[in-house]
């Protein structure tokens, strides 16, 4: 099963690095007798620069893998993010290699490209509490209400800001493959969260990307 990561100038490392490990892990959980092949892509092998300046290697070309089991979409920095949502070649190839994939899926502003591409028509979805007025503006999207981690919609994940990552990611390994693998990774990753913080969200009335 290929899952493909694309990345872009200013993306958000821990939308593609935590979630790669989680499903890296899965992929070596033992048991575990699917074989998963997960690449960073990009239009080509040239390095982009995370949103807070880490250099990322795309592994694979979108000419080297046309054709993806499970797309997992990353948010970004604002100027990033509007640069990859209007880029033709990122959103023809997530529409191309995705028609007969098993899930599509973005966390945090990634949902924002996925909305450019009409891969979250008619579905419920979530994205960034900062950028939920952004995906409002679609109106073919069912906004999902209050800020969830992540949304489950048939073959449509989406996943809150950035940490949500972790949840959704972790839904998509159950998804995958069981619960119970899910739970091996879990322990593995001794993912049991308990912030030594609290806050509270509050609506955002304004898009970022205005």
């Amino acid at each position: 099963m290929i899952i493909g990561i694309p990345i872009y100038e200013k993306v958000d490392l821990l939308d593609v690095c935590a979630a790669r490990e989680i499903f890296y892990s899965m992929a070596t959980t033992e048991g575990v007798t699917t074989q998963y092949d997960i690449w960073l892509l990009g239009p080509t092998c040239d390095s982009v620069h995370s949103r807070d300046g880490l250099t990322l290697t795309p592994q694979k070309t979108f000419d080297d893998v046309p054709e993806l089991d499970m797309i997992w979409v990353p948010g970004g920095d604002v100027s990033g993010l509007k640069v990859a949502m209007n880029d033709p070649c990122l959103l023809d190839y997530i529409v191309s290699a995705t028609k007969n994939a098993k899930w599509i899926t973005s966390v945090c502003e990634g949902a924002m490209i996925l909305a450019n591409t009409g891969l979250l028509d008619g579905y419920l979805a979530t994205t960034h509490w900062a950028f939920i007025p952004c995906l409002q503006a679609y109106p073919n999207i069912n906004v999902a209400e209050g800020f969830p981690r992540f949304v489950v919609d048939r073959d449509r994940v989406t996943g809150g800001g950035i940490s949500s990552g972790l949840d959704e990611a972790f839904k998509l390994v159950e998804l995958l493959e069981s619960y119970e693998v899910a739970q091996a990774v879990q322990q593995l990753t001794q993912y049991y969260p308990c912030p030594p913080v609290a806050s509270a969200l509050t609506p955002s009335t304004s898009c970022p990307l205005d």
